[in-house]
């Protein structure tokens, strides 16, 4: 077996127990929007404020794809009064949110990898959400695991993920390591402005893990054959929020600082985007768009899933089998969408390819050619 051959040798997941529904979500939005209008019906007559609008789950559903979301804390995301989870702040008394969920899906990743602590070399935590500045979370699950090696967080948005499994397969490929444990957590919710229609309803808290490695110990390894990245600066998809807000001595809200999107621009410039990125790549690996068994894509909406698929294979009549949009049942789950997907719907066949692909803020878009062994 040469170093070339790096795989992906298991993947866990993990995920909140509890569930909101479209319904839900757009219950307590809409009394929001009731009371906020109320609130402040002479400045709406007056014109120095626009009324808000209701959301719908129809509005929600054909805008997203998704019916129903996990998260952290149910209640309090619903409480008209709150309309956030709740959480307790990073502290050393206890293990970070971020660590607690990363550590539950490593070690499913771990087992059906057929690894142990002492087999891994290295831990990469890439994350849409930061918990902290620093210790670095990657190095509190390294502890906690007892895995020696080198640990670290990074940050590319929702492309972190593939990212940090590219950072992952280069670290092997140049001999540094065998086994790396790739940790994905979002922890999302904390960071919605729930009070917004475009925003209110789309994300959901979960945590993916891959073991990376040039080891073939398992029955569901996935030979990775190409990877590929580029990223384009874009303004479309930000949030502000960071250390430098104690500081600042400009005026910015809360609301103001946290996740906004312009999604009508990001949904024209990056569905495009994406399908020329994936369309060159295979052009580059000789592999038809027909050959691809299964797009596990991010989940950042069904619409744009679907667009780009159809872009890439030049038909929009294909098996929804192709591209699994667990975004339905979930939510979009940031940058752990895409290996949320390929954890879900990984049974390919010997010899079968299939695309791992992530996009999202900066721009930024990493894509994998994988192939199953």
């Amino acid at each position: 077996m040469t170093m070339s051959e790096i795989h992906i040798a298991g993947t866990g997941i993990w995920y909140p127990d509890e569930i909101i529904s479209n319904d839900e979500i757009v219950n307590s939005f809409n009394t929001y929007v009731d009371n906020f209008n109320k609130d402040n019906q002479d400045k709406i007559n007056n014109g120095e404020l626009l009324p808000l609008e209701y959301s719908s789950s129809a509005f929600i559903e054909k805008a997203s794809g998704i019916k129903n979301r996990r998260v952290i804390d149910k209640k309090n995301i619903l409480d008209i009064n709150k309309m956030m989870p709740c959480v307790k702040h990073e502290d050393e008394s206890r293990l970070s949110i971020h660590a607690v969920a990363g550590i539950n899906a490593a070690k499913k990743a771990m087992k059906q990898a057929n690894v142990s602590a002492s087999d891994i070399d290295g831990v990469i935590l890439g994350t849409s959400h930061a918990a902290r500045n620093y210790p670095s979370v990657a190095i509190e699950i390294q502890n906690e695991l007892g895995i020696d090696g080198y640990a670290y967080d990074m940050l590319v948005g929702c492309s972190s993920t593939t990212f940090a499994i590219n950072n992952a397969y280069s670290d092997i490929a140049s001999g540094l390591a065998k086994n790396i444990l790739v940790i994905n957590p979002e922890i999302s919710t904390p960071f919605v402005n729930y009070t917004k229609r475009d925003i209110h309803f789309i994300f959901g808290d979960g945590c993916v893990a891959t073991i990376v490695t040039n080891q073939k110990n398992s029955d569901n390894c996935y030979k990775i054959l190409d990877r590929k990245l580029i990223t384009k600066f874009s303004n479309n998809i930000r949030s502000d929020w960071s250390y430098l807000v104690r500081a600042a001595d400009d005026e910015k809200s809360i609301e103001d600082l946290l996740f906004y999107q312009n999604g009508n621009s990001v949904f024209k410039e990056v569905c495009p985007m994406v399908a020329e990125f994936i369309t060159n790549q295979l052009s580059d690996n000789n592999i038809q768009p027909n050959e691809i068994s299964k797009f596990w894509l991010h989940q950042a909406n069904a619409r744009m899933v679907n667009l780009i698929v159809s872009k890439v294979i030049g038909t929009d009549d294909f098996d929804t089998s192709l591209a699994p949009l667990p975004i339905q049942e979930f939510g979009n789950l940031a940058s752990a969408g895409s290996m949320f997907a390929f954890n879900l719907h990984n049974d390919l066949e010997t010899g079968d390819k299939g695309i791992i692909c992530s996009f999202g803020a900066g721009y930024s878009v990493c894509s994998i050619i994988v192939e199953k062994l």
